[in-house]
């Protein structure tokens, strides 16, 4: 058993009436993307974690293969355990988003200032969370993550030209030196431009 857990596999015992009768190795693949997934992640600022319940050997050889620092890995962790170190993130005062499928991670997903679940993943998982990305792929988390950062920016952009255009057009409209004709047509330019500008997130991700 121990050895082959050493290996990265996660060893399960067999027992026939009660006598072991032998182990079953059961290893995990990473999926396409994930290391870019990751990469893209840190790209953003982003600490990414590994919160897993497999053994310490799996768990390292997947963060090893996926670039998540050794310090950043917690193996072996039950379902109560996944939330107390939400908890302990947070109380650190992190804002922590949670991505999970299973079962075992619904209690996490629901704790987490953020919760993703995956589309392929448990009915329960998805209920808990905030946010659902439909496939598996962790690289819709980040595309998800960026397209939220976009949207923001966009919002930020629009508010800031519909007040300026109101800061100077109301004081020279006050003054009378604004034509109604000019003045409308500014109006009509202005809802254009935040229109406009809210359409470019049409051709995010093409």
């Amino acid at each position: 058993l121990a050895t082959a857990e050493a290996t990265g596999a996660t060893a399960i015992w067999v027992a026939v009436d009660g006598t072991p009768a032998g182990i079953i190795s059961l290893r995990d693949t990473v999926k396409p993307g994930s290391a870019e997934a990751v990469a893209k992640l840190k790209e953003f600022g982003l600490r990414p974690i590994l919160l897993t319940g497999d053994n310490a050997a799996a768990a390292a050889q997947v963060a090893a293969a996926v670039g998540i620092s050794p310090d950043d890995v917690y193996a072996g962790v039950l379902p109560a355990g996944k939330v107390e170190a939400v908890r302990r993130l947070q109380a650190g005062g992190a804002i922590v988003a949670m991505a999970g499928d299973g079962v075992n991670d619904a209690a996490a997903l629901a704790q987490a200032d953020l919760g993703i679940a995956m589309g392929s993943g448990t009915d329960v998982a998805i209920e808990a969370a905030d946010l659902t990305v439909m496939g598996n792929d962790l690289g819709q988390v980040a595309q998800a993550i960026e397209l939220s950062r976009r949207t923001l920016a966009t919002i930020k952009t629009n508010l800031f030209w519909a007040f300026f255009y109101n800061a100077i057009g109301i004081p020279v409209a006050a003054l009378g030196l604004l034509n109604p004709m000019l003045a409308g047509a500014a109006m009509a330019a202005s809802s254009v431009l935040v229109v406009a500008n809210s359409l470019r997130l049409r051709s995010f991700g093409r």
